[in-house]
């Protein structure tokens, strides 16, 4: 009986560790969904603003959005409140933003004072974006006119106007006097506004008036910013 009673002093020791043991209480991680793939145009950048911070009975609350153009293309949450049924309804704010793109968003149902915070913060970040909108400067204008194209129907010219690196429109300053001619000049307009480029397919009936359209609107293409 004597050999036992220094094991039992060890035991009830090493015991003591686990009973002083106390789990972690980190706070829940932020949310953050993001929407599909945008189509951006080429040389766009994301733009990412924060809303402000609305204070709730439940805490703060704020959000961060990025945009890819005037698209809505994720939202993040900076600041939410400590709270199960916030950490539950925050992925759904999220999804009807993405879907409603806008502050338009319902109520999640158990969370309605974080779900008004979330749409004041939101909206505070939409206005931001639009005032940034408004202050920067539209893509100038640049009109260029193609080289004059002699064919055997008669001569082809166009003229471009580009708003920064895009075409924008396309006008026949000359065309053959010719009901094919006049039919094919739509078709390839459209094609060009398309392709935005000279790659534009042949109209049937006006070959020789496409090829005459390609040949000057590929030289007022090489003339844009010259």
């Amino acid at each position: 009986m004597k050999r036992a009673i220094p094991v039992l002093v060890l035991t009830a020791v090493g015991l003591v560790p686990l009973w002083r043991y106390e789990p972690s209480t980190d706070p829940a991680p932020t949310t953050q969904a993001a929407a599909p793939a945008p189509s951006a145009s080429p040389g766009s950048s994301a733009l990412v603003i924060e809303g402000s911070v609305v204070t709730t009975e439940k805490g703060p609350v704020q959000v961060e959005v990025t945009f890819e153009g005037d698209t809505i293309a994720s939202v993040r949450m900076l600041r939410q409140p400590d709270h199960p049924q916030t950490a539950a309804a925050v992925p759904k704010l999220i999804e009807g933003t993405l879907q409603a793109q806008s502050a338009d968003v319902d109520t999640v149902s158990g969370a309605t004072i974080t779900s008004e915070g979330y749409r004041e913060s939101l909206q505070a970040a939409l206005d931001e974006r639009e005032v940034a909108a408004q202050a920067s400067p539209s893509p100038a204008s640049e009109v260029v006119a193609g080289s004059t194209v002699t064919t055997e129907k008669g001569p082809v010219q166009v003229e471009v106007t580009f708003e920064g690196d895009t075409i924008a429109s396309v006008r026949m300053l000359r065309q053959p006097d010719h009901p094919q001619t006049a039919a094919a000049v739509p078709k390839l307009i459209e094609g060009t506004l398309q392709a935005q480029s000279a790659d534009v397919d042949t109209v049937s009936g006006a070959t020789i008036t496409s090829e005459g359209y390609r040949e000057s609107l590929q030289a007022a293409l090489d003339a844009k910013g010259a």
